[in-house]
């Protein structure tokens, strides 16, 4: 058994469940904006769901706005639309070329409700890769049980394994402390 591939393949799959966690919590709205914030955002255009950074261009020139350039001024419409009926709470204005997307500053209320959001997403980012630990275990007991890797080898990747685990958690925690503070700040 390839040690290193093995090993190779666990940080990978980690790393996938640490950047989903990151993305989804690029997503969630805070006081700044930013462009990542319309990424769960899909537009209906011409009977097929698209994202909007394909139909348009996001970007945030101020802090507190969104400016969204559609790339067919036809989509503007239905792109207005799709950010209005979304969950994220905001009210674009289009002019007819292009969306201005205002950022309302949170209440107090609400920016601890999304603490326990980000709190809940950093939680399943970590059962995710405790998940991967789990796997790997279970593989290498197999490998182990049919004779494929001595009991020493197997101690070793569990070890190494561990290692990962324990700093792709840490990266988590990270990623959580930074996304709080950014969602309570004012």
């Amino acid at each position: 058994m390839d040690e290193k591939k093995f090993t190779h393949d666990v940080e990978d799959t980690m790393k996938k469940a640490l950047e989903g966690t990151r993305h989804e919590l690029s997503g969630l709205r805070t006081s700044k904006a930013s462009p990542a914030l319309l990424d769960t955002v899909r537009v209906d255009y011409y009977g097929t769901s698209m994202p909007v950074h394909q139909l348009a261009q996001v970007g945030a020139p101020e802090p507190r706005l969104l400016l969204v350039t559609p790339y067919d001024k036809s989509a503007l419409k239905a792109i207005a639309s799709a950010i209005r009926a979304s969950e994220l709470g905001l009210n674009p204005q289009d002019d007819g070329n292009i969306i201005r997307v205002p950022i309302p500053v949170l209440s107090e209320e609400r920016r601890r409700e999304m603490v326990k959001l980000v709190a809940r997403l950093v939680e399943e980012g970590r059962v995710r890769i405790r998940q991967v630990r789990r796997d790997a275990n279970e593989r290498l007991k197999k490998l182990e049980k049919d004779g494929h890797v001595s009991e020493d080898e197997i101690k070793r990747i569990q070890d190494q394994v561990q290692k990962l685990t324990d700093g792709y958690i840490k990266n988590l925690d990270d990623l959580l402390a930074k996304k709080q503070a950014e969602v309570m700040e004012v």
